[in-house]
């Protein structure tokens, strides 16, 4: 339990639903996703960089962490090379190790890129930086409480768990919402972004 009342954790301890149903679920939005259209997805996408940027500045950040997009994921590419041309730092995710929290690196974009043993694009010359105080975090799926759903490996978990903690904007399809339990560890996010808005 926390006393941030930013962080809202689900105050019922509720068992995880059974691994089979988490993984039917991930199996039944990958599909959704990957069956879009590509004239939607690049619509939908304009949208959703569209949203980002009127969120950024609404909330004046200069240092945002970003994602690659991996597995359909919405691609906001677009809205980071206006941040970048705002004078906002991007920030990529690096995974050190398979059981810790995510580190990040300064990007630059344009510069060379590598795929990491995770198959996640980083620079390829790591130039580690201190932790973002806001991020835009990929969910595979998303419910009425703000909680996400990703790929099950549990990085944004743990990432989300540290302290300071970062302002959180998740980034997602609308038609990725779902019905699914959040779980006594998990952490909502302070906002999810969809083409909708």
């Amino acid at each position: 339990m926390t006393g941030d009342p930013r962080i809202p954790r689900n105050p019922v301890q509720q068992p995880a639903p059974p691994a089979p149903l988490k993984t039917a679920l991930r199996k039944r939005l990958l599909a959704a996703r990957r069956a879009l259209e590509a004239e939607t997805r690049a619509r939908w996408d304009r949208a959703l960089c569209d949203h980002v940027l009127a969120w950024q500045l609404q909330n004046k950040c200069d240092v945002l962490g970003v994602y690659w997009p991996l597995r359909d994921e919405p691609d906001l590419h677009p809205a980071y090379a206006e941040l970048a041309r705002r004078g906002v730092r991007l920030l990529l995710p690096v995974v050190v190790r398979r059981d810790a929290a995510l580190e990040f690196a300064e990007w630059d974009i344009g510069e060379a890129m590598v795929k990491d043993a995770m198959g996640v694009a980083v620079p390829a010359e790591l130039r580690m930086a201190p932790y973002p105080p806001a991020l835009l975090v990929p969910c595979l799926g998303y419910n009425a409480h703000r909680y996400r759903l990703g790929y099950g490996g549990g990085f944004y978990d743990r990432t989300l768990a540290r302290e300071p903690r970062p302002a959180t904007v998740g980034v997602a399809y609308s038609i990725t919402r779902a019905d699914f339990p959040d779980d006594s560890h998990d952490v909502a996010l302070d906002a999810v972004l969809t083409e909708a808005g």
